[in-house]
């Protein structure tokens, strides 16, 4: 029987991307604080509870680290802009566009300089720090400074950038300070382990493909310097940190009702991202033939983990356990074994709406997960 490193910290051989299903009493709360028929300390107590219920839960499937579930979000990415000084909700025309279903319309603009000072989710972590079992590893999700970035692209918010910034350099500067600024805050209450969540290179894969799609010789330098532009201000809002803090980073290709965004391989950022990013572990989709083969984990530095999402969380049918245990051992071949994970595919609500699955069937992916890293990593 072959040995493999234990792993003390994250990520851990069976992981989880973070979101949950929100209750329905979380729900309903947050309906009727949106409606102004309760406050927002009332919405807040609702909250409470349901987040230690589901440290309770995450607890006794057996998970080592546990995240509140994004449970205070509405979105994955925009509450936490929303949080950031300099920063405003706003509602458009339109909201995100995926493959069977529009999402709902909210975004975020630029009304000033930006900064990270006393941003919501250094007390969102300090909840969760205070209410799990001893030994439990906490992790706090937060959106990639790339998001916020691919966020501001988006053709009705560049004149939001345009009033507040004279140059692209300077706004790619504050953004990467600013989280800067929550990191390090995060990680004086406490925090070791950090996710950065980050769809931007799903996008960019799709967009390649698109392009090459169109015309077989077209010009990709466009993307090209847009991926450098997104790895700087996530390497910049990452670096000098303590060494002891663990950073990784979380890639799909969008998660909303069990919908997607974007298709494409890895290959056309595996140079960028995967080769360069300066991350302990790349948390994968690898759930569907949209994200391509595994020869891109080539690029991924040896020292670094790869967290398979082989496990789909868009659906809450079972898959067949010898196809994953076969698909673990076939990216083995282009990243080592002991240097893979396994997880679900992405959250089970990225949004508040969810994914289209039942609650039991949420966990039973969860333990399906352990059950197949304790068979392929003899771990426990």
């Amino acid at each position: 029987m072959t040995e493999f490193t234990t792993r003390t910290k994250s990520p851990f051989r069976y992981d989880i991307v973070g979101s949950f299903l929100r209750p329905e009493k979380l729900k309903n709360a947050r309906e009727k604080f949106n409606n102004g028929e309760i406050s927002q300390d009332e919405l807040t107590e609702v909250e409470n509870h349901a987040i230690i219920d589901l440290i309770k839960q995450e607890e006794a499937v057996g998970l080592k680290v546990v995240t509140d579930g994004e449970f205070r979000r509405s979105y994955w990415h925009l509450d936490f802009f929303w949080g950031l000084q300099g920063v405003k909700h706003v509602k458009l025309e339109h909201g995100y566009f995926f493959h069977d279903e529009e999402t709902r319309n909210d975004s975020a603009q630029v009304v000033g300089k930006i900064s990270g000072e006393n941003h919501p989710f250094v007390e969102h972590f300090k909840f969760v720090r205070d209410h799990v079992t001893a030994g439990i590893q906490v992790k706090q999700t937060i959106p990639a400074p790339a998001q916020f970035l691919e966020e501001l692209i988006r053709p009705e918010n560049q004149a939001s950038v345009k009033n507040a910034y004279a140059s692209l350099d300077e706004l790619d500067h504050d953004v990467a300070a600013a989280y800067h600024q929550v990191i390090e805050d995060l990680y004086a209450a406490g925090c070791r382990t950090l996710q950065l969540d980050d769809c931007t290179w799903g996008i960019a894969v799709n967009n390649f493909a698109n392009l090459k799609k169109k015309d077989p010789n077209a010009d990709t330098s466009q993307l090209k310097e847009l991926q450098e532009r997104f790895l700087k201000v996530n390497n910049a809002a990452i670096a000098n940190l303590p060494d002891d803090l663990t950073i990784n980073t979380h890639v799909c290709r969008g998660n909303y009702h069990s919908t997607w965004a974007a298709a494409g391989g890895y290959g056309p950022v595996a140079d960028t991202l995967l080769a360069q990013e300066n991350v302990h572990a790349f948390y994968l989709e690898y759930d569907s033939d949209r994200a391509g083969g595994f020869e891109p984990l080539a690029k991924v530095p040896e020292d670094k983990y790869v967290v398979l999402g082989l496990v789909t969380s868009k659906s809450g049918e079972l898959e067949d356990r010898e196809t994953i245990i076969k698909r673990i051992h076939e990216a083995a071949k282009f990243h080592p074994l002991d240097k893979l994970c396994l997880s679900p595919q992405c959250g089970f609500a990225s949004t508040e709406e969810g994914n289209i699955l039942t609650v039991e069937q949420q966990w039973n992916k969860i333990k399906f997960v352990k059950e197949i890293a304790a068979e392929v990593w003899n771990t426990k």
